[in-house]
């Protein structure tokens, strides 16, 4: 038996074949060719751009997997995107990802409409400008003309789903991030529908992760080279997939993963909530149990950003062999890395992203391993209110960009003062979706079985006692900067072209 995993993400979609010992067979990504930011803070992709990367993904790894073999597939995506389809569903306008920050004024309006600490109680938590909610009232009124042409709204990974099976479906753990679902009961929100005028029609049945939600259609059979009939399963947004693809699946297990975002994920068993709005409270992809989510709006991207602008050519393994040389704590340089505002903890679009701390002395490698560092620092953040609620955190299971550098895994465990683990098999939120095919196709007869029986750990990097007492130093400052700051990107702000 062998299950399919599809995960469209921001940069690009990728597929993974796995077998039931959790063995990769194939994996393919084809980049996605369509962003646009309009304006300053906007971020949209064409929807049809990802079915055509998948379309490309799914044909390449059926080049090493017949499709007879594959016996049901599984999603995973990038969250809270807004896709608008018109009665014959056709993409009415360019999705609104989850990086847009367009809806700040939506976002307040939907916070005092409900209250803060009540919208919490709601949908268990805060109006977020990336979130679906705020960008479907800022449709409705910016753009009256193709909120009225509306008539289904889908997640990103769902509208594969549509364009696969004809079937509008969603799952517990993607729209946990819609602001309009009541996390703790698992399903839609009628007292924020009905608040906000949203009709619940427009929204996809949503299902458990494991469960299956449809077939593979002859159409998409006929495009894709998949087999018709093949069971898909209803998936996870790609927080939730990427932590099953880790095996984060128990109370009290925590991962870390950079990508172009970084998310730290702690596993519960009922729903906790933060009343102060700085964390997130979401269903997790296994029945009854629920995750705490921390979100780093640029982590991945700050090092993108860093060398893409200063880097003089070199590659990321260039630039981390020569930030190996400096000291830890990187001589008091600080990298704030709000280059697209920040989430967590200060929900806060307008948060800008700072270099602190500079001497003649430090040099460009300073300044890499400053960002490397800092990034780490974001992330302690959502740790540091975790340990608030009272969770349990004995390590840390690395993931994404951040698991991949030696100096960068180290940096980790040293900041989080946590052992932090490397997996064998590090796919992302595609090995996750996989997973939760087998488990819809009873190859497994749970979760926790599957992950047991396919995810391996194969290195443990401990802190470093020493650099651990610098790098809280360093921390303390780092803590103090949003604030000390925030009045003087209050002027720089009126200078930028905000809507």
């Amino acid at each position: 038996m062998k299950f399919l995993g599809i995960d469209v993400g921001t940069g690009g979609s990728r597929a993974v074949v796995i077998d039931e010992n959790g063995i990769v067979l194939a994996t393919a990504t084809v980049v996605h060719e369509d962003f646009a930011s309009p304006e300053i803070g906007w971020a949209e992709q064409n929807p049809d751009d990802w079915w055509r990367a998948c379309v490309l993904a799914i044909r390449e790894v059926l080049q090493t997997v017949k499709s007879e073999e594959i016996v049901a597939l599984g999603f995973s995506g990038q969250m809270h995107g807004s896709v608008f389809l018109d009665k014959a569903d056709k993409v009415i306008r360019p999705a609104l990802l989850w990086c847009d920050q367009r809806t700040e004024k939506q976002c307040s309006e939907i916070s005092a409409k409900i209250g803060a600490e009540k919208l919490i109680t709601l949908v268990s938590n805060p109006a977020v400008t990336g979130f679906t909610l705020p960008k479907m009232l800022w449709l409705r009124e910016n753009e009256p003309q193709n909120f009225e042409r509306v008539k289904s709204i889908l997640l990103p990974k769902d509208y594969i789903r549509l364009k696969l099976s004809g079937d509008k479906a969603s799952d517990v753990a993607d729209s946990s991030g819609t602001l309009i679902f009541d996390v703790s009961r698992r399903k839609w929100s009628g007292e924020m529908l009905s608040a906000f005028g949203i009709n619940e029609n427009l929204l996809p049945k949503v299902y458990e992760s494991i469960e299956i939600t449809g077939r593979v259609s002859s159409k998409a059979a006929d495009e894709t080279g998949l087999k018709a009939g093949t069971l898909l399963v209803a998936g996870a947004g790609d927080n939730a997939a990427g932590a099953i693809g880790m095996g984060i699946t128990e109370k009290g297990k925590t991962s870390a993963t950079i990508g172009t975002s970084g998310v730290i994920f702690a596993v519960t068993d009922a729903p906790k909530l933060d009343l102060k709005g700085r964390i997130h409270t979401m269903c997790h992809a296994i029945p009854n149990r629920w995750h705490n989510t921390g979100v780093t709006l640029a982590a991945g991207l700050s090092f993108k950003w860093f060398r893409e602008n200063f880097g003089d050519g070199k590659s990321y393994d260039e630039l981390v062999g020569e930030a190996e040389k400096v000291s830890s704590g990187s001589d008091g340089a600080l990298w704030l890395p709000y280059l697209m505002g920040e989430r967590t903890p200060h929900l806060d679009p307008h948060a800008r992203a700072a270099f602190v701390g500079l001497t003649a002395s430090h040099t460009k490698s300073h300044l890499t391993r400053a960002v490397l560092e800092g990034v780490a620092f974001s992330l302690r953040d959502s740790l540091e209110i975790f340990k608030e609620s009272g969770a349990e955190i004995s390590s840390v299971r690395l993931g994404g960009g951040g698991a991949k550098s030696k100096l960068w895994r180290q940096i980790q465990a040293d900041v989080y003062n946590k052992p932090v683990e490397i997996i064998e098999a590090d796919e992302g939120a595609a090995f996750g979706a996989a997973i939760l095919a087998g488990v819809g196709a009873d190859a497994w007869k749970t979760v926790d079985e599957a992950c047991e029986e396919t995810i391996r750990v194969i290195e443990t990097i401990e802190p470093n006692l020493e650099v651990v007492e610098k790098l809280n130093r360093n921390y303390e400052a780092y803590q103090m900067l949003y604030t000390a700051l925030r009045p003087a990107v209050r002027i720089l702000k009126n200078q930028e072209n905000f809507t």
